[in-house]
């Protein structure tokens, strides 16, 4: 594909080839190394410079930034050395309440300074962090804990009070403690704030540091679930370098696009610029976990949190901090260009808007460069592949707005038949296979979706795509039978479930409508039982009551004959949108 540059900023783009660049920037001594490796028996591309561990990676952090600011939330900062040594602390607690290697600690709450703190100090110590999506409803959050075996949990005040009834159906879950609690707390649970302060007077523990622990880099670091076909959500199991492949996978990008413009790469050992990044993406997410707080961390950048994604508070938060880069999902990025009042505010020190985690429309790529004189970026990943596997920045994103980038240098993609027996050549549309130190060693307690997802350590991911001559990689169409919802995956199974389970219903299916900002919202196609009536109004406080707000139909049509089916009984969606709700399907 010949490249046409839409940047006059740099008129001589491109100056570098992508193999030359890629060449560059992995050689030995670079930052961005690369070696072989033997994981699960199978030789891997990893990055050299990477900490074998986070126990590590918060030391390394702790020696390098000490005294910057790492986390703002409301009124309260926190420097690195305060987030440290909160992190040292409850790695000792944790120890204490007999949290072992191996044992389960689930973390539910909103981005709040404790998160982090949690999240390094129950993988310091070889435990595993589960951390549960905060927009669940009570049953759904019952699920994880159960599902994981959590020993151990940490949610804030709100989930805490929902999670209240389901207590007593959980055996294994021996602790709980409540950080910044919305009401009484039961017998038995614990302050966070009791145990190691708040974020305004974190211990003093200058010499300390985390307990001994048994740990390397496959030593399992966290279960992030993830929506499956069956309607039931899915463990992916994470090890310490599947996580921390993304401190070097979501700066790449950057550096081959400095090259390919020409560029003058800084010396070896040079810390990075840091940046201040709103973080408005959960941290349950593995966008915000991984592929986000990581590479942040690394630089030794900081974080602004908020409580709720407001538009207006964004915008005030960018001109008080100063921000250079937030993103997450498309949706941030549109609804900020697009509000009435933002010349009212100061957003000159915003140089980058980054996302991923859903399909972001060409306008929106050169709106952000034309309005904000930002650089947009994006990359692809997956759950299953701990965040980060391609990066698309600049005048490569600027030139192909439909890619998601070509893969880093410690990934692999291959474009695979429907029976997956057959590598398809270039050019040509199949299922996406992914492989690399980033994709997870498989999900949680289930053989059968093992067997059926990771073959020789590549992911089947479930997205048609096609890579072109330079191995940009163009995702075609989404997973099976799922809508993305601002960054949020629905699982149609899982919602269409809940609408069987009401008695007036006998045919649904969900399908994905198109939503500028959100990308897409989820609408329903609804056959009744003869004889039996039921509103939109009524299915959808059913859907709400049994699932998270955001799986609820925003539309549900009714139909009079049972939805059309091909041959093996499967519902013919592809036509739905446009059949039903007049609209073309979501891109």
């Amino acid at each position: 594909m010949e490249a046409i540059n839409l940047n006059p900023d740099h008129p001589d783009w491109p100056a570098m080839p992508v193999a030359e660049a890629n060449a560059i920037l992995t050689a030995p001594g670079s930052q961005f190394e690369t070696e072989v490796v033997e994981i699960q028996g199978r030789p891997t591309t990893v990055w050299k410079n990477i900490p074998p561990t986070f126990a590590d990676f918060a030391r390394m952090a702790h020696a390098a930034f000490g005294d910057r600011e790492f986390i703002v939330f409301e009124d309260e900062r926190v420097t690195y050395e305060a987030w440290f040594r909160a992190s040292v602390a409850f790695a000792h607690k944790l120890r204490e309440l007999g949290i072992e290697k191996g044992d389960r600690v689930a973390l539910c709450a909103r981005n709040l300074p404790e998160w982090p703190v949690v999240y390094f100090a129950t993988l310091s110590i070889g435990a595993v962090a589960v951390p549960l999506n905060g927009w669940w409803t009570g049953p759904e959050l019952e699920y994880g804990l159960s599902d994981s075996g959590a020993k151990l949990l940490v949610a804030d005040g709100g989930s805490y009070e929902r999670m209240k009834p389901h207590f007593e159906n959980l055996a294994d879950l021996e602790t709980i403690i409540v950080t910044r609690p919305a009401g009484d707390l039961n017998d038995g649970v614990l302050q966070l704030s009791d145990l190691i302060g708040d974020s305004h007077n974190w211990p003093d523990l200058p010499d300390a540091d985390f307990p001994e622990a048994d740990v390397d880099s496959e030593t399992d670091a966290s279960i992030l679930y993830t929506s499956g076909t069956t309607g039931k959500p899915k463990g992916a199991v994470a090890t310490h370098r599947n996580s921390l492949t993304n401190l070097l996978s979501s700066g790449y990008a950057l550096a081959r696009g400095a090259l390919r413009r020409g560029e003058d790469l800084p010396p070896p050992g040079t810390l990075p610029e840091p940046m201040t990044f709103l973080l408005v993406i959960p941290l349950f997410h593995v966008t915000g976990c991984t592929a986000m707080m990581g590479p942040l961390i690394a630089g030794g950048s900081k974080m602004v949190l908020m409580h709720k994604w407001d538009t207006v508070r964004a915008m005030e938060l960018i001109e008080r901090e100063k921000v250079t880069l937030t993103g997450g999902v498309p949706t941030i990025a549109w609804q900020i260009l697009e509000h009435p009042d933002r010349d009212k505010y100061d957003l000159s020190s915003l140089n980058s808007i980054t996302y991923g985690g859903a399909p972001a429309a060409p306008e929106l790529v050169r709106k952000i460069k034309s309005d904000f004189k930002s650089s947009p970026a994006m990359g692809w990943g997956m759950t299953e592949t701990s965040g980060t596997v391609t990066g698309h920045s600049a005048e490569d994103y600027l030139n192909r707005p439909d890619s998601c980038g070509p893969p880093v240098p410690c990934a692999k993609l291959k474009i695979m038949s429907e029976d997956g027996s057959t590598e398809l050549p270039t050019g040509e549309i199949g299922e996406l296979w992914a492989f690399g130190a980033m994709v997870v060693r498989g999900y949680w307690n289930k053989p059968e979706a093992n067997e059926e997802t990771f073959i020789d350590g590549w992911i089947r991911t479930g997205d048609l795509a096609k890579l072109d001559e330079e191995g940009f990689c163009y995702i075609c169409d989404r997973a099976k039978d799922m809508v993305i919802r601002g960054g949020e995956n629905i699982y149609s199974s899982e919602v269409e479930n809940v609408l069987y389970d009401h008695p007036a219903v006998t045919d649904a299916a969900l399908v994905g409508i198109p939503h500028k900002q959100l990308g897409e919202e989820p609408a329903a196609v609804v056959h009744c039982t003869p004889g039996m009536e039921v509103s939109e109004a009524e299915l959808q406080g059913w859907v709400a009551e049994r699932l998270a707000k955001f799986k609820v139909p925003v539309k549900i049509v009714f139909c009079e004959d049972t939805l059309p089916r091909n041959a093996n009984g499967k519902i013919l969606k592809k036509d739905f949108p446009k059949l039903y709700f007049g609209v073309e399907e979501a891109a």
